[in-house]
């Protein structure tokens, strides 16, 4: 991607009227900001009208696009049905994400249910692989990014997730800040500890991740079991600024979506911070 980019999880707040995909991108691009994520967290139901309209309004305001896949999707549930499914709705996301012209969708791939971590990788990358297979297959070409998890209990910490982008094609972590923070019991808030990250997976996954980076953020309250809720950076003990200043550092380049409660006014804080605005 040309620049580090940041935007809302979703239709900006600010839209009270025609509360759609299509004129949420026009007020994120209004609103000084230039990208956005398309929230599919209940249900993917945007039809492929409607996408094509949001790629075409994105590529002319100039707002970059990513998406989330819904919230109920367990690639380690007891119950083969129930993994179908979930692989039926990543699959569904990133074929209308691709369709809106997003680069990358974004999810929470699975919960130990109790098993060893090893078995539970071991069945993830076996649903991505036949993911990424079909998505192939049909010409849809996104990047497929389980994000890192805020609680002990779930999929996805950051060795995992960095794990399976070396042993998968066209996977990538999307790296959420906020949850890894939450996850260690509050560790990970220092510019050292944010550039470990960073270093890690530049070390892992090359310079080219660092330039396609897809991030979460957001002010976060946890408990020793991890995350509890998001709250706005300013009422959270993210140390916000050092974690910008270590994207300068790193030269990042991709996108970075605001998970506050105040989506896009956390968004406009970061991008301020980020170019000193």
């Amino acid at each position: 991607m040309d620049k580090l980019r940041f935007g809302p999880a979703g239709i900006p707040l600010a839209l009270t009227k025609n509360r759609s995909a299509v004129e949420g991108v026009r007020k994120t691009a209004e609103l000084g900001l230039d990208a956005m994520e398309l929230e599919f967290v209940y249900g993917v139901r945007m039809p492929p009208d409607t996408a094509a309209k949001v790629k075409s309004t994105a590529r002319e305001v100039d707002v970059a696009l990513t998406a989330h896949g819904p919230y109920y999707i367990n690639l380690n549930s007891r119950e083969k049905e129930k993994v179908e499914a979930s692989m039926k709705r990543i699959l569904d996301t990133a074929k209308v994400a691709h369709v809106a012209g997003a680069s990358s969708i974004t999810f929470h791939a699975a919960t130990y249910m109790k098993d060893p971590p090893g078995k539970v990788y071991d069945k993830v990358k076996e649903c991505l692989k036949d993911i990424v297979k079909i998505l192939k297959e049909e010409g849809v070409e996104v990047w497929v990014r389980p994000e890192t998890t805020g609680k002990g209990s779930q999929f996805g910490s950051l060795q995992e997730l960095v794990q399976l982008s070396k042993e998968v094609e066209m996977v990538l972590p999307c790296i959420d800040f906020a949850h890894i923070h939450a996850r260690t019991g509050g560790k990970y808030n220092s510019r050292e500890e944010f550039a470990e990250i960073l270093s890690y997976v530049e070390s892992e996954l090359g310079r080219e991740l660092l330039d396609n980076m897809h991030i979460h953020v957001s002010g976060i309250e946890y408990t020793k079991k991890g995350e509890q809720n998001h709250v706005n950076l300013e009422e959270s003990d993210l140390k916000y600024l050092d974690l910008v200043e270590t994207w300068k550092e790193f030269n990042l380049k991709g996108v970075v979506v605001s998970e506050s409660p105040n989506l896009e006014g956390d968004a406009i804080l970061l991008k301020n911070l980020y170019y000193k605005r």
